[in-house]
């Protein structure tokens, strides 16, 4: 199982490209993929983490309607990531859009978050974290390790 950990900054370029960092890369191995994230955010999962969650909706019952639209909902936004030559990956404008980038905002961060990876938009990834840094106490408290 792939151990995710760390904070990268970075930059979209021109073409809206990106870079996985190397150290996450590592983790993620050749074949990973996007599915939208909770707050904006896109989840960056390994092929074996994703195969994890597959497995898991197998245990969703067809009769739950509910669970099965949000599984539904979920499972179509996941896009498998085919790098160019040089390991770079196109954000494509419906990922932009779901990150809530502004036409002219490259700013991105990327964090690992246990078994996937995760692409913020920094403006959106500042306001979330915003209050986490007056309160880290708080933080380790809850989660009682």
């Amino acid at each position: 199982m792939a151990l995710l950990t760390g904070e990268f900054k970075h930059q979209l370029d021109a073409k809206n490209r990106i870079r996985i960092p190397a150290r996450l890369k590592k983790e993620l191995g050749d074949d990973y993929c996007f599915a939208k994230g909770d707050h904006h955010c896109l989840y960056v999962y390994p092929q074996s983490a994703m195969e994890e969650k597959l497995e898991a909706a197998k245990q969703i019952k067809l009769s739950d309607l509910g669970k099965q639209k949000n599984l539904r909902a979920f499972m179509r936004t996941i896009t498998p990531v085919a790098e160019d030559g040089q390991g770079r990956l196109v954000l494509s404008p419906e990922l932009r859009e779901h990150l809530m980038l502004g036409k002219n905002e490259k700013d991105i961060v990327v964090i690992g978050v246990g078994d996937r990876a995760e692409i913020w938009a920094k403006s959106n990834y500042d306001s979330y974290f915003a209050d986490v840094s007056e309160n880290y106490d708080g933080v380790i408290e809850s989660l009682d390790f």
